[in-house]
Parts: structure tokens; C-alpha cells; sequence
């Protein structure tokens, strides 16, 4: 019982600290917010000190921050959550009605995840159903790539190819069913697929317990052993699933600017733009109470699924030994990659021929031109050693951070599920204006908020493994914490999150140059790909192939990660292969 008011008092000082941060931000970072909103009302109105002086005494900011945020925070125990700054409107129904908007356009994407995560797994479980496993993960390239695409990727192919090429759905705007259908394609695929690869990673240990050839022993179809394994496999999942959920709506903050939908995401975004206040705390804290949902549920059903073998130390353990997976598509991958940097550094990035814009891929420019006739070949190739150095060091830091953080359960969930809920426009916005905008800003965003997947799995599969028949045992026999946890626990844990740090890297480097490209970090005409993708998009429908470069080298990216994850195990432990 303390444990839980403990846990309760850390969420409440955490969700309070960040909207505090929230309600000092323009404070923070010395801005004006009077100048901010009569920019964001009318970019053509003069802001003279008349008018300034009229904006601070309509909004109350004479008074100081300390009264606002007082303020706001008293009006919520009643709902009031005060009025926007931009147009004086209640901000409590608008952020309710995005909030509905948003939470539909999840439920579909969760549902796209759920149908992709099943095709990721079909070979696998198929594979162990008929005991045809042999240690070795049975997935595919084609959901590595997949699984590495982000969202703001997914929707902008989508909006060229689907929506605009071939015109079979609409690309724009939220007025019925049909338009659900691509921005939840675009989050749920790469979702999906991620779930997909982190049930794919469990399904062999699973295939692999006592439990599986007596079933098939005793007559059962492969089928119901199949779903006796998925079942098995899920409640490790959980926890992750609950922070996909909160994740997915924090980051259809690009998928609805993209398609102009009326979410809490792009309602969120729009406000922290323009420092509207009373809106942002609003939307963060929808997006905190929806995150600690979220996760309760997901610990409700895990108790509800494993409780008693959590309780009595009577699971087995799904991560053993495997074989490293020998495949030749990192070097294929990996290569591809290599020959289009290579390609592109021979080029100049930065030289401009107007009478050569938007020119389609050809001998001179293999991968077209932009709007100002630059070579994208080029452009992608110079911005590949900066994107990928710096998404592998967040990455890398994000890891270790996970880890570390994941083995302490008790300090991390609450802090989990903060940092989730959090997009990382608004860490870029609170990062700037604690430290400033620079080229590091991005990398310090991104990696303030990356490592809490990492943490929650990492966790989970603590819990996990600390309930296992063999740890149970090894415990009895008198071995100490430092023993069970470098020789047992850790084994288990470490290739399976570093695998999925490793899914995570190409969103990681996307995330990077997408912030520098709203203003919060390197600046174009920097080649950053983030930059050429958002850059390129109002040209996707003249110049498909403007937004498509970039795209590929982000799937190269992706593919060359995904793949390369088979081959990640403890050093110096050999797989112990089942006998099929």
C-alpha cells in the first residue's frame, strides 16, 4: 500500500513539474508572449506598444507567470481549463473534441497494428506450430523495413503515392471514414510492425518451453498451439503496448499536420508554436491522464494474465541462448547504402541550376533534382554523415539510459510514463528554452524523451525474468544479487532491448531533422534528411521523386538496422537449439 502512494505522489510531483515548465515556458525562454500571440493572431499587424500593452492586459500577464499558472491550475478541478490566448475560446471543449478526433484515429491505427503485427509473426508461428524452428527468428525483410519506417515518413509516402498519384483515398482533411483510412495506415503500419518484431523476438522461447511438445503430444492442432504461444508471449508485451498507445498519439502530431486533421496532436503542436498557453497545458495534460490510462491498464492485465506465476517465481524464461542469425542482407543493405553516400559526396550539395528544377531522376542527377535545382543525390549523401552519426550516438545514449533506468522499476514507471507522453516538438520547445537554439538542440531532445520505450521493456522483462523457474532456483542455492544479475538477468534482457533500440534508430534520425526543420536546430540549406522530406513535400505532387530519395535512404537506413538486429546476443554464450 505505501509502495502505491508512493508511486501515486511521484506521478503527481512529475506531471505537475512539466506543466509547470509548461505554464513558464515563454518566461524561460525570455520571449515575449504578447509579441508571440499578436504574431500568431495576424502576421501583418504591427505590434506597437500600445497594442503590446493592450495584448499583456487581456491575458493577465502583468501579473506574472506565477499567477497565471495559479490560476489555471485552480480552474481544473472544476474543468475550466481557461481560454486560448489566440482566440479567447474555452480551451476545455476544443481540447476534448481533439482529444475524441485523435483517440478514433489511435483506435483505427491500433487495429492496422494489430492486423500487421499478425503478418509480421504468420511464418513464425506457422514455423513453431509445426516444431520447424530452429532458434533463429523466422521474420522477414520486408517488415524490418517496415518496422523502421516512422510515421511522418509513412504519411508523406502515402499522401503522394495514395492520395495524390493514384487518387484513390483522400489526402486531406477529416469528414468521414475514408479519410481514417491513410493517416491510420501511417501510424498503425510502422507500429504494427515494431509489435510485430518484439512478439517475433519472444515466439521461439516460447514454441521452445516444456509445454509446447506435450500439446502437440497430446493431439492438439497447430493452431491452438500457436495461440496458447501468442498467448504465452503477450503479457511480456503489455506494458510496451500501453506505452504504443500514449506513443501513437503523441506522434500523430505529424501525421495530422500532414493531412490537416483536427487531432489533439496538431492542436498541440499549433499551440506550443505559437505559445498559447492555456491550450498547450491543456493538450499535455489530456496526453498525461491518457498515458497513465494506459499504462494501468496494461499492468492490470498483466497481473490479470501472469499474476500468480509473477507471484510464485513459476515462469520459464522466453529469451535463452539463440543462434546469431548469419544473414547476407546487412551486407546487402549496408552496402547499397554506402554506394548512395559515397555517390552523393563526389557531388555538390549546394549548387543551384534554376533551369534545372524539379527535373526527374536522369544519367546526370540519378535521383532528381529539388525546387532549386540541386542535385538530391548529392543532398542526400552529405547529410547522411551528420543524421546518421548523430541518431547513433541518441541512440546509443537512449540504450544505456533505458537500461539503466528500466532495472529500477520503481523510479522509472512513473517517469516512463511522463517522458512518453510527451511529443518531441514540446521537449525541442522546453530543451530551447532552458539551453537554447542550436545544432544540438534536436540531439538533446530527442534523447530526452527516446530512452522511455527502452526503460518500460527493459522493465518488463525484469519482471519478467525475475519470476523464472531457473532464477527462482539459482536464488535458493544461495547465489548473490551481482551473480543473478550479470549472469542471469542481464543475458536475458540485453539482446532483446538492444534489438529494439536498433528498430527504433531510423525514427531516431528522422526525429532529429524534422525538429531542425521546424526552427529548432540545424537550418537549411543544411542537407539534413528530415529537412529534404519536409522540405520537399509541397513539391510531392509535380515531384514524387523530391520526396521519394530521401524516403529510400531512410528505408536503406531502416533495412540495414532491422536486419542486423539477428545477429545481437550475449558474448560468449552459445544458443541451446530445441529439438524439433
Amino acid at each position: 500500500m505505501r509502495h502505491h502512494v508512493a508511486t501515486l505522489l511521484w506521478r503527481a510531483l512529475l506531471a505537475a513539474a512539466l506543466l509547470c515548465g509548461i505554464g513558464l515556458l515563454p518566461w524561460l525562454s525570455r520571449t515575449d508572449p504578447a509579441l508571440t500571440v499578436v504574431k500568431a493572431r495576424s502576421a501583418d499587424r504591427d505590434p506597437t506598444p500600445r497594442v503590446l500593452s493592450d495584448i499583456r492586459a487581456q491575458l493577465g500577464l502583468d501579473q506574472g507567470p506565477l499567477h497565471l499558472l495559479g490560476q489555471w491550475l485552480g480552474g481544473l478541478p472544476r474543468g475550466d481549463a481557461g481560454r486560448s490566448w489566440l482566440n479567447g475560446t474555452e480551451v476545455t471543449p476544443s481540447v476534448v473534441q481533439a482529444l475524441g478526433v485523435t483517440l478514433l484515429l489511435v483506435t483505427v491505427a491500433l487495429a492496422v497494428a494489430a492486423a500487421t503485427a499478425a503478418l509480421v509473426c504468420a511464418r513464425t508461428l506457422w514455423l513453431g506450430a509445426h516444431r520447424r524452428l530452429d532458434g533463429r527468428r523466422a521474420g522477414g525483410g520486408t517488415s524490418a523495413m517496415l518496422a523502421a519506417l516512422p510515421e511522418f515518413l509513412t504519411a508523406s509516402v502515402l499522401a503522394t503515392a495514395v492520395g495524390v498519384q493514384l487518387g484513390w483515398l483522400p489526402a486531406l482533411g477529416w469528414y468521414g471514414p475514408r479519410w481514417t483510412v491513410l493517416p491510420a495506415l501511417a501510424l498503425g503500419l510502422p507500429a504494427g510492425a515494431v509489435l510485430g518484431r518484439l512478439l517475433d523476438d519472444l515466439l521461439p522461447g516460447a514454441f521452445a518451453e516444456p509445454w509446447a511438445p506435450a500439446a502437440e503430444a497430446r493431439g492438439l492442432p497447430g493452431r491452438t498451439i500457436a495461440a496458447k504461444a501468442v498467448r504465452r508471449c503477450v503479457p511480456a508485451l503489455l506494458p510496451n503496448l500501453g506505452l504504443f498507445v500514449v506513443g501513437l498519439t503523441a506522434g500523430s502530431v505529424a501525421v495530422e499536420q500532414i493531412y490537416d486533421i483536427p487531432g489533439l496532436g496538431r492542436t498541440t503542436l499549433q499551440a506550443a508554436l505559437a505559445q498559447d498557453l492555456p491550450v498547450l497545458q491543456a493538450g499535455t495534460f489530456a496526453l498525461l491522464l491518457l498515458a497513465v490510462t494506459a499504462t494501468g491498464l496494461a499492468a492490470l492485465a498483466v497481473r490479470r494474465l501472469d499474476g500468480r506465476a509473477l507471484r510464485d517465481g513459476a515462469l520459464g524464461s522466453l529469451h535463452r541462448p539463440r543462434r546469431s542469425d548469419r544473414s547476407a542482407l546487412p551486407l546487402v543493405y549496408g552496402g547499397l547504402l554506402i554506394a548512395v553516400v559515397a555517390l552523393g559526396l563526389l557531388r555538390d550539395p549546394l549548387a543551384l541550376d534554376t533551369d534545372a528544377r524539379l527535373r526527374s531522376p536522369s544519367w546526370n542527377h540519378p535521383f532528381g533534382t529539388d525546387a532549386l535545382g540541386r542535385d538530391l543525390l548529392a543532398r542526400v549523401g552529405h547529410g547522411a554523415l551528420d543524421t546518421l552519426l548523430t541518431a547513433l550516438a541518441v541512440s546509443v545514449t537512449a540504450l544505456v539510459v533505458g537500461v539503466l533506468l528500466g532495472l529500477l522499476p520503481r523510479l522509472s514507471g512513473p517517469l516512463v510514463d511522463t517522458v512518453n507522453a510527451v511529443p518531441p516538438v514540446l521537449a525541442a520547445l522546453l530543451v530551447t528554452a532552458v539551453a537554447g537554439s542550436g545544432a544540438a538542440t534536436p540531439a538533446i531532445s530527442v534523447a530526452t524523451v527516446s530512452w522511455s520505450a527502452l526503460a518500460a521493456h527493459t522493465s518488463s522483462l525484469l519482471r519478467q525474468e525475475h519470476a523464472t523457474l531457473h532464477l527462482t532456483a539459482t536464488r535458493g542455492l544461495g547465489a548473490s544479487r551481482w551473480y543473478l544479475l550479470r549472469y542471469e538477468v542481464l543475458p536475458a534482457i540485453l539482446p532483446p532491448v538492444t534489438r529494439h533500440a536498433l528498430l527504433r534508430l531510423p525514427g531516431v534520425a528522422l526525429a532529429l531533422a524534422s525538429l531542425g526543420f521546424l526552427g529548432l536546430g540545424t537550418q537549411p540549406p543544411a542537407p539534413e534528411w528530415g529537412l529534404l522530406l519536409a522540405g520537399n513535400q509541397p513539391y510531392a505532387e509535380r515531384a514524387p521523386w523530391a520526396v521519394l530519395a530521401p524516403a529510400a535512404a531512410l528505408a536503406l537506413l531502416g533495412a540495414l538496422a532491422v536486419s542486423s538486429t539477428g545477429g545481437v546476443r550475449w558474448p560468449g554464450r552459445r544458443a541451446r537449439v530445441e529439438a524439433g
